[in-house]
């Protein structure tokens, strides 16, 4: 396993998860996340950050995910035409400090493949309850795991397609664990996904 740690731009169960593809994954440093990411799944396999702004009004008009130099990720092609969002890990509004922040978290390193259903649902509420625990408590560390089939299914421009996804929110030394199939689970509560606490 390779250590890069970026700077310039970024200062910086029957499934398969990080552990499995450990040997093919890079661990990347930037100044907002770190990040064990397979160049050949073209997708992130685990991610850990710290909400930093949980009250940030940055604009995010104009700002696409961007590739990297020098690592192959996923690109847009991935994403287009089909019901997998550009799911952020580390979520965009946990960095809303101001617009170079925001921006940061704008990164293919940061970037899954996760049904539409799921980041526009209990994904997207369980990002606000981080944030409304990080209004409470402060300092709240969260890692995502990315889950893979053994065989997964590879898009047409070449991404594999994670099966799941772990979430695991620290708070003071607690941690509570989601999982959350990769479907569409639109209309779902987050809590229905608790695990472990």
């Amino acid at each position: 396993m390779r250590l890069r740690i970026l700077t310039g731009i970024f200062l910086l169960s029957t499934s398969l998860s990080a552990q499995d593809y450990r040997m093919s994954g890079d661990t990347i440093i930037t100044d907002i996340f770190k990040v064990i990411y397979s160049e050949e799944l073209e997708q992130p396999l685990e991610l850990w950050y710290k909400v930093e702004c949980p009250v940030g009004e940055a604009s995010r008009k104009g700002m696409d995910f961007r590739t990297v130099e020098g690592i192959h990720t996923s690109d847009n092609d991935d994403y287009k035409d089909n019901e997998w969002d550009k799911g952020h890990l580390a979520p965009a509004a946990a960095f809303n400090c101001d617009r170079e922040t925001l921006l940061k978290t704008f990164s293919y390193l940061n970037c899954a493949l996760q049904h539409e259903g799921l980041n526009r649902g209990p994904w997207k509420e369980l990002e606000r309850f981080e944030r409304d625990l990080a209004k409470v408590f402060g300092d709240i560390h969260v890692e995502v795991r990315v889950h893979f089939d053994p065989s997964p299914r590879i898009l047409d421009h070449g991404a594999a397609l994670p099966c799941g996804f772990t979430k695991i929110i620290i708070v003071n030394g607690i941690a509570m664990e989601f999982y959350f199939p990769n479907e569409d689970i639109g209309g779902k509560d987050w809590s229905e996904f608790l695990i472990r606490q």
